[in-house]
């Protein structure tokens, strides 16, 4: 089985439309979606938002329904400049931009773990299902949802990624970030800890990020609308390619 979290309700809507033969589970206060979607066996959930959330999530995941591997999907901040509005992100490593148990550990190390970034599984096959979606991105995205949006050319990045528990909006947060991770594209609030639960129960990880947002003073977009509209369709398309 695989399991799919979202830390939105509206970032998995499309998958739940298409999800057949559901039964649902409700534990700590999450329910449990499971069923077939695409010919595979899956289990959908969002985690609500923020580190503590998507790990405690992620371990009901694994320990009560045997998942053998798990993929995140969802919206992310820019903060690189080359990235815009509808742009995918395929993580590559996995930060948490706010841990820092020095003098102990070394900015960013995982205490134990001795690990400054988890890394993610092998996304060739991810990659692949994200181009191909992008060929047939109108399939799935009106022209009149994207034009509200301001995207034009979506494309595909694979790269880091920088997780913490705090909305960035703000330009001298970005420059911050970009200063002590020069390497993460985008920044959001679950995929580290997620990843190092998935790290930590050996289990492969792999996440999707949308680009809803620069991450800076005007983050001010309407994130269910963009979440359900763009970014629930945008997984959709790219689980269908990456499960056929």
């Amino acid at each position: 089985m695989i399991g799919v979290i979202s830390a939105m309700q509206e970032e998995i809507q499309a998958l739940l439309h298409e999800l057949q033969q559901v039964s649902t589970t409700v534990k700590g206060m999450r329910t449990y979606h499971t069923g077939i979607l695409f010919n595979k066996k899956v289990v959908l959930v969002f985690s609500r938002w923020g580190k503590v959330a998507s790990a405690a999530t992620t371990t009901q995941l694994i320990n009560d329904f045997d998942v053998k591997e798990i993929i995140f999907t969802g919206v992310a901040g820019a903060i690189h400049p080359k990235l815009n509005i509808g742009d995918i992100v395929i993580g590559k490593n996995l930060y948490q931009h706010d841990l820092n148990a020095f003098p102990f550990f070394e900015k960013f190390e995982i205490p134990i773990l001795k690990k400054k970034f988890l890394e993610t599984n092998d996304s060739a096959k991810l990659l692949e299902a994200s181009n191909l979606f992008l060929a047939t991105y109108h399939q799935y995205i009106t022209l009149e949802d994207a034009q509200l949006f301001d995207i034009v050319t979506p494309k595909l990045v694979y790269g880091d990624i920088a997780s913490g528990d705090q909305f960035i909006s703000s330009l001298k947060k970005i420059k911050k970030l970009n200063k002590i991770l020069p390497s993460a594209v985008c920044v959001e609030m679950e995929g580290a800890a997620v990843a190092q639960v998935c790290f930590e129960y050996d289990i492969p990880f792999s996440i999707i990020r949308v680009i809803s947002d620069k991450a800076n003073d005007n983050a001010t977009i309407d994130f269910p609308k963009f979440a359900n509209s763009i970014a629930s369709k945008y997984a959709l398309g790219i689980l269908k390619n990456y499960f056929s």
